[in-house]
């Protein structure tokens, strides 16, 4: 059977060419034009191989990629874009993004990546499968996110917590709520909790916030043939897949209301249906949530549900900032650079005083996640044999916040309302990705404000770059 293959692009050319240039390869190629297509053409069919460019309208090729990897999905994914930062590259790999390739590309070039994309993910022999999922049992179950949680101070009392869920007679059937800022480390004590459970079965999770709202449903709780407009075959949700293990659900507060009220009786029942069934089937596995906003709010605002919240929060975990527990940081710092010394063949030294005193002084607001990704695109570009403070931004060794409003001497630098809006915005964008909708959504505006901020951030631009005379002015 020939190979499938889903190309993702918006501009129309450069998806027909992409079409038949695979085309005439003898693959099978279909093709979408928005990333919310792409994840709906592959929800309902199979492919072997996705190509999709990284600047798309409404959510981006990295939130396909990141979608995909939350459904447990490992379909190679090849991006391409236009723009070739060593960031977005960074990205995409530590997503699991099979390669990378910058516009504009020749055909034959393309044509290459496909064939060792395709070449590099042929299915393992049943043998190879029987030795590998006991190996990936044992990786799930090793207990280095535990020690990496019992190792920081600043994580002590989540230590305390994740101890008695693990002594808890209570069962799978107590959930448990996990509550911090983007980038602070949920998914990290997720895997915790999966660890001191002791279960050897999957660790299941999914990005509410990731997934169309038409296609969560199905994703948790799978659907029957038949039951929607391209449901084929059967599919297993991951209340199904999950066993005895964990299923996380992050970004919970991003979760539709109607799907609440199901979860809900999921959650007390400890049943459910496949979407369009009639049968139903029991849930196993321990459910972990995890958010990032105060649901206290949302539950103001009518947008989460009161009686979710409270059965979610039986047991909760609330993981402070990074810039709450600066004592921390030479553990995660070292911590990484072990990592990334692995990954990258190199042989930088652990982090001295000097480096520690500077990186204590900055707030990171991106927090563990923003440290992990300075340090990775420092590791890429310089191979150190040792970090020193010239290697980081002169934000951070300055000890001030990129988003404008940092620290300087102790006190805070002061500006205008409007220039504080505008770097907050231009931050959004640059830790999205310049994904709009997800920029937007973080900031609490409407995709066509953000449009219409940008619009007068690019005028003042424009005014700022182009002497006037003061004749020309009066």
């Amino acid at each position: 059977m020939n190979k499938r293959i889903l190309v993702v692009d918006d501009e129309a050319t450069i998806r027909r060419s992409l079409v038949e240039a695979l085309g005439a390869e003898g693959y099978e190629v279909a093709d979408a034009e928005t990333g919310e297509e792409a994840l709906a053409r592959c929800h309902a069919d199979e492919f072997d191989l996705l190509v999709s460019d990284l600047k798309l309208p409404g959510i981006s090729g990295l939130d396909v990629l990141q979608a995909l990897r939350n459904q447990n999905r490992n379909l190679p994914v090849i991006l391409m874009t236009a723009y070739g930062d060593v960031d977005t590259a960074v990205a995409a790999m530590r997503l699991g993004a099979y390669d990378y390739i910058t516009k504009p590309f020749k055909l034959a070039e393309i044509r290459r990546q496909v064939r060792g994309a395709l070449r590099a993910t042929q299915p393992l022999a049943a043998s190879e499968q029987e030795d590998a999922e006991p190996a990936a049992a044992v990786a799930a179950a090793d207990g280095r996110y535990l020690r990496m949680i019992n190792a920081c101070p600043g994580l002590a009392e989540i230590g305390r917590i994740l101890a008695k869920v693990g002594s808890s007679r209570s069962g799978v059937d107590t959930p448990i709520l996990v509550q911090g800022e983007s980038g602070s480390g949920k998914e990290i004590v997720a895997r915790a909790v999966h660890e001191v459970t002791g279960s050897h079965d999957r660790f299941m999770e999914i990005n509410c916030a990731a997934v169309p709202e038409t296609l969560l449903e199905s994703e948790l709780f799978g659907h029957e043939k038949g039951a929607f407009t391209d449901a084929k075959n059967r599919k297993e949700g991951l209340f199904e897949l999950a066993g005895r293990g964990t299923i996380f659900l992050d970004e919970i507060g991003e979760m539709g209301i109607l799907l609440q009220t199901r979860l809900l009786r999921v959650l007390e029942n400890r049943r459910f249906r496949r979407v369009g069934g009639k049968e139903d089937l029991e849930i196993h596995a321990r459910i972990v949530a995890a958010t990032n906003r105060k649901l206290e709010d949302a539950i103001e605002d009518g947008l989460f549900r009161n009686d979710l919240y409270y059965r979610l929060q039986v047991v909760e975990i609330h993981v402070p900032p990074l810039r709450e527990r600066p004592q921390d940081l030479e553990i995660l710092t070292n911590h990484f650079l072990r990592e990334l010394n692995q990954q990258l063949g190199l042989r930088c030294a652990p982090v001295d005083a000097n480096l520690l005193e500077t990186l204590q002084k900055y707030p990171w607001p991106g927090n563990v996640r923003e440290l992990r990704n300075v340090l990775k695109r420092i590791m890429i570009l310089e191979e150190p044999a040792r970090l020193q403070p010239d290697h980081f931004p002169e934000f951070i060794r300055l000890g001030r916040s990129p988003r404008g409003v940092g620290r300087v001497d102790g006190g805070l630098t002061l500006m205008p309302l409007a220039e504080t809006e505008r770097r907050q915005i231009l931050f959004t964008l640059e830790q999205t990705g310049h994904n709009k909708s997800k920029a937007a959504r973080l900031l609490g505006i409407s995709r066509q404000t953000l449009r219409e901020k940008l619009r007068i951030y690019e005028a003042d631009f424009d005014d700022e770059s182009s002497p006037r005379s003061e004749e020309a002015e009066g």
